[in-house]
Formats: structure tokens, C-alpha cells, sequence
């Protein structure tokens, strides 16, 4: 029975980590790991350069959070669309869906529009199933007049993550004009 109970535990916790919902990653100010694949030399057996790229990874990924923490605090804490946007544009990963994304909502409340339907087209290219940029899509159609399309917007939110996630409850209140965004 134990073994059981195990291998059912074992199975959830496999199946959690093979599809991780990057719309409440980043709603909670910390989105996935940037999807990389460095380019690498022919394979060398030798400990020394595994323990190399290991560490270039690490690396990368420790800079990526470090660029991403001081952006989203310039633009959801302070406000400051443009510097958040520059720190994010200097951080090298504009074609990650939670960057661009970011990018799209910094343009947008800076009255950006074209900048921002760019980014978020972008952001959608590289994850058409992300919630949030769904979400700030909606609020953009929104503000643009756009309310039929923001109500598309939001049954792709709906599909993605359900009626109780931020992205969803966010874009409703936004088109039921009970939240200023």
C-alpha cells in the first residue's frame, strides 16, 4: 500500500512539474525560466567542462530573475514604464512570452499602442496559451473600443485558466468598467 500511495505522489508531482502554468507564474512577479538552447560545442566527457556550462547556465538564469525582479518593481511598483522597458530590452530575451508581455503593458500605459499590439503579438507567437498577455490583449482591445473583442479576449483567458485566476477576474472587471487598468 505504501508503495502505492508513492508511485501516486511520485505520478503528481511528475505530472505538476512537466506543465507549469506560466500565467501564475508571472502573476506572482516571477515567471518561468527563459527556454534557451545555448548552442554547444562537440560533447566532452571531461567533469571540468560539465561543471562549465552547468554553471554558464546557472549563470544566465540567475541574470535573467536578477533583470526581471528590478523591471517588474520599476513598472508595477514605481510606475517607471521606461526604464522597466529599457531593463527588460537590455536582458537579451525579448522573444520570451512573460518579457514581451511586460514590454506590452509598460507601452501600453505609456499610450504606446502600436508598441504595445506589437509586443503582446510577440509574446503570443512565443506561447499562444498565456493567460496573462490574453488578458492585458483584452484590456488594449478595451481601451481601444474594442469591447467585442475584449470579451473574445477574455473566453481565451476563460479557456486557458478558469473564472477564478487574476488574468480572468483582471479583463472582466476591466470590461465591466468596474476597475480602472
Amino acid at each position: 500500500m505504501r508503495t502505492v500511495s508513492l508511485l501516486a505522489a511520485a505520478i503528481l508531482v511528475s505530472a505538476a512539474a512537466g506543465a507549469p502554468n506560466l500565467a501564475s507564474a508571472i502573476e506572482s512577479g516571477s515567471p518561468a525560466a527563459p527556454q534557451t538552447t545555448p548552442q554547444q560545442p562537440p560533447s566532452d566527457t571531461g567533469t571540468k567542462k560539465a561543471h562549465s556550462k552547468k554553471s554558464k547556465k546557472s549563470s544566465a538564469t540567475d541574470d535573467f530573475y536578477k533583470g526581471w525582479r528590478q523591471a517588474y518593481a520599476l513598472i508595477y511598483d514605481k510606475a517607471d514604464y521606461v526604464d522597466g522597458i529599457a531593463v527588460l530590452r537590455s536582458m537579451g530575451y525579448d522573444d520570451n512570452a512573460d518579457v514581451a508581455t511586460l514590454i506590452g503593458y509598460a507601452s501600453r500605459k505609456l499610450g504606446r499602442y502600436d508598441d504595445a499590439k506589437v509586443w503582446y503579438d510577440r509574446a503570443l507567437a512565443a506561447d499562444p496559451n498565456h493567460a496573462l498577455t490574453w488578458s492585458y490583449y483584452g484590456m488594449w482591445q478595451a481601451e481601444q473600443g474594442n469591447i467585442l473583442k475584449a470579451q473574445d479576449d477574455l473566453e481565451k483567458v476563460k479557456s486557458i485558466c478558469g473564472t477564478e485566476c487574476r488574468s480572468y477576474t483582471a479583463l472582466k472587471a476591466a470590461i465591466d468598467g468596474t476597475v480602472t487598468y
